[in-house]
């Protein structure tokens, strides 16, 4: 763990000196410069001082760079289109088995001529026009700021019944990273 880099990162973000820290906090500097340089482990309750100190929650201190927030700008986002419907697939994030996706669904189109099952979990917002949900017995018909959630295990189906373009936002959990589970 590099908590000591993480803890000058934050000081040094903040304009603040060892100085300062050592005087607010009552840690002497030399422990401070030691503790930043990661040679010396610090106690859970001096971690808490220094994290609240910094105003930063002490599990945060407690992140590997590669757990902490990743961000996607718009012009990295990847892109695809399901060619037997035409179904446009905007790929926003993913990390860790969750997965976000902005899904454009032209008139008419269907998320395949069957339901189909895959791995994991998902949450849908209907942002625009109006779809078809099914899964088992259970068929809704759902419109913009409408919402529903699946086990995507059992067979599933979405249409777009609409006159317009439907746009939903959908979020996907699997325990595997594939993002391709419409």
């Amino acid at each position: 763990m590099d908590i000591g880099s993480n803890i000058r990162v934050i000081r040094n973000r903040k304009k603040i000196t060892i100085a300062q820290m050592s005087e607010a906090t009552g840690l002497s500097k030399g422990f401070i410069s030691n503790m930043e340089n990661n040679n010396t482990s610090p106690s859970i309750a001096t971690l808490q001082t220094v994290a609240n100190f910094l105003h930063v929650p002490l599990p945060y201190l407690l992140l590997e760079k590669e757990e902490r927030m990743n961000v996607v700008r718009k012009n990295e986002r990847k892109y695809t289109t399901h060619e037997r419907e035409n179904i446009k697939v905007e790929h926003l994030i993913s990390r860790d088995g969750l997965t976000l996706q902005h899904v454009e669904f032209p008139p008419g189109t269907a998320t395949g001529e069957e339901p189909h099952v895959h791995e994991g979990k998902e949450c849908h917002l209907v942002l625009k026009g109006k779809i078809l949900a099914e899964q088992g017995e259970d068929s809704f018909i759902l419109e913009e700021g409408d919402s529903f959630s699946w086990n995507a295990c059992a067979p599933h189906f979405v249409k777009n019944i609409g006159e317009d373009t439907a746009v939903v936002l959908i979020a996907v959990y699997t325990d595997s990273a594939s993002d391709d589970t419409l």
